[in-house]
């Protein structure tokens, strides 16, 4: 009896093709967790104020920890995002 993998092999590769479409149509809570804390490294490093006269805490980057915090992280995302796109410094893709 011959056993035909032609049909099984396909049907898997379908399958795998398939599904990294709906693995990463929406990202994990811990993923976006993870972003939250990468964005908001990549301000911090970038964008300290020291010294006397610095104008005191950004409040927009406090506002963005806050909601990543919370578990609000699209805002919070979005918050850094335009940060750091203000601040003109580079930040990695989503992904």
């Amino acid at each position: 009896m011959k056993i035909r993998f032609e049909p099984l092999v396909s049907c898997a590769v379908a399958g795998l093709l398939l599904m990294p479409a709906s693995v990463h149509a929406q990202q994990t809570e811990e993923q976006l967790a993870m972003r939250c804390a990468q964005l908001g490294a990549l301000y911090d490093r970038y964008n300290l104020q020291r010294g006397e006269g610095s104008g005191g805490p950004n409040m927009a980057r406090l506002g963005a920890g806050i909601d990543c915090q919370k578990g609000r992280y699209q805002q919070g995302i979005k918050a850094l995002e335009e940060l750091l796109q203000r601040s003109r410094i580079p930040y990695p893709p989503a992904g």
